[in-house]
C-alpha cells in the first residue's frame, strides 16, 4: 500500500495561497480538467521537478489569466488596477507562488515520514505563458477548485506516471505502484545454510561500521519557533521597535529542524540560565536518516 499524498497536496495549495494573497482559500473539489471548463484563452505553465527516493517527477501548473491577474493583484496588496491580461511581471509573481506552493508539498510530505516517498524536493524548470488550446487535456492534468472568500478561481495541475500512485484521492483511482525487477544469472547452487548465522552478521557489522563513518558529520540544528508570509512592502516598513505577530500559538509545540529539514517537534525549557529544549515528539532513527538524506 503506497502512501497517499492527495490531500497534502490541496491542503498546502490552499494554506500556500492564503499566507501570500491574505485570503481565506479552501479546495472546494478536484476534477479532471476540461478544456470547455475554462474560460480563460491563456495560462502561465510552470514546471515543476520533483525528486525522492532516487526518482524523478514531472508536474506542470496551470494558473489561467483570470487567476494569474487576481493572485498577481492581491500579491502586491491590492495595489494599482486589476490587469485584464497576462504580462511579464504577472507571470514572475505566479512562477514565484508556484515555488512556494511546491516547496511547501515537498517540507510537508517529508515531515510525516513517509517510507515510500522521502527525502523530496521541488525544482522549478521553467516558466512561460501558452495557450489553453495548447494544453494536453487528455492527459493526466486535474482542475483544482477554490474558494477564495467569497469568489471562485481554479488552478489546474498535470501529473506524470510516476506520482500517479500516490495521489488516488485526486485521481479517484488506484493506481499499483511499480515494482522494480532486476535479471539474476543463475548460478550453481551452494549450500550456505551451515554458514547463514555469519553471513548474517557479517552484513550487520559492515552496515554499522559504514554508518559510523557519518557520525562526525556536522548538522545544523534549529527550533522553528514560528513562520509567516510577508509582503515585501511590510519587510521594507518595519524599524527598531516593530512587533512582528507569528501564525505559531503559544501552546503548540516548536518545530525542530536538521539542516532545514523537520523531524521532530518539541517544548522550549530553562537549562541553567539557557534555553533548551524538550523533545515531544520524533520519528525512529531510519525515518530521521532518510528525512536528512542519509538513509
Amino acid at each position: 500500500m503506497v502512501s497517499d499524498l492527495s490531500n497534502i497536496i490541496k491542503e498546502e495549495l490552499a494554506n500556500t495561497l492564503e499566507q501570500l494573497l491574505s485570503k481565506k482559500f479552501l479546495v472546494n473539489e478536484v476534477t479532471k480538467a476540461n478544456k470547455d471548463n475554462i474560460s480563460s484563452a491563456q495560462s502561465i505553465e510552470v514546471s515543476i521537478k520533483f525528486t525522492f527516493s532516487s526518482k524523478e517527477s514531472m508536474w506542470k501548473f496551470y494558473v489561467p489569466t483570470s487567476a494569474a491577474t487576481n493572485f498577481e493583484y492581491l500579491m502586491l496588496g491590492g495595489m494599482g488596477d486589476l490587469k485584464e491580461h497576462i504580462d511579464d511581471e504577472i507571470a514572475d509573481a505566479i512562477n514565484e507562488i508556484i515555488s512556494n506552493v511546491s516547496g511547501s508539498i515537498a517540507t510537508s510530505v517529508n515531515a510525516q515520514g513517509f517510507p515510500d516517498i522521502s527525502s523530496l524536493k521541488s525544482e522549478v524548470l521553467s516558466s512561460s505563458i501558452v495557450d489553453i488550446d495548447s494544453i494536453n487535456f487528455d492527459s493526466e492534468i486535474y482542475e483544482f477548485l477554490l474558494s477564495m472568500d467569497d469568489e471562485s478561481t481554479s488552478v489546474l495541475i498535470n501529473f506524470d506516471d510516476s506520482i500517479l500512485p500516490f495521489i488516488p484521492g485526486i485521481t479517484g483511482k488506484e493506481v499499483a505502484a511499480p515494482v522494480e525487477t532486476t535479471l539474476i544469472p543463475q548460478v550453481e547452487a551452494i549450500d550456505l545454510s551451515s554458514e547463514a548465522g555469519s553471513v548474517a552478521s557479517l552484513l550487520s557489522e559492515t552496515s554499522a561500521k559504514n554508518l559510523k563513518l557519518l557520525f562526525d558529520i556536522k548538522l545544523r540544528l534549529s527550533v522553528r519557533l514560528g513562520k509567516k508570509i510577508f509582503l515585501l512592502k511590510d519587510i521594507l516598513r518595519w524599524d527598531i521597535g516593530e512587533i512582528i505577530e507569528l501564525e505559531q500559538m503559544v501552546n503548540e509545540p516548536l518545530e525542530i529542524l536538521v539542516n532545514g529539514v523537520k523531524i521532530g517537534e518539541g517544548e522550549a525549557v530553562i537549562v541553567e540560565g539557557k534555553f533548551g529544549l524538550k523533545i515531544k515528539s520524533i520519528g525512529s532513527e531510519i525515518t530521521r536518516l532518510n528525512q536528512i538524506g542519509l538513509g
